[in-house]
């Protein structure tokens, strides 16, 4: 018996970005060969990108409350570490 020829051709998979109100939103560009996974390209950044088109169209002064609060979150992660 003889076994069907099966295709050898590598598979990419998008995984992400997740829903944008996510924290750390995540992209990641998956290279599959059947199961196995040979090689993984992480793509960072979109909360930063975020940021900076909502400070584009406004002053420093209309843009301090976003600030203040995106940076609230990293000061309690910092918080937990110390303890």
């Amino acid at each position: 018996m003889s076994l069907p020829l099966t295709r050898k051709d590598l598979m990419i998979v998008n995984m992400g970005p997740q829903h944008p109100s996510m924290h750390g939103v995540l992209r990641l560009i998956v290279t599959l060969d059947g199961e196995d996974v040979i090689d993984c390209e992480p793509i960072l950044g979109y909360l930063h990108r975020g940021m900076e088109k909502i400070a584009e169209n406004r002053t420093i002064i209309q843009y301090l409350p976003y600030v203040t609060r995106w940076e609230g979150n990293r000061k309690k992660e910092i918080k937990e570490k110390k303890k």
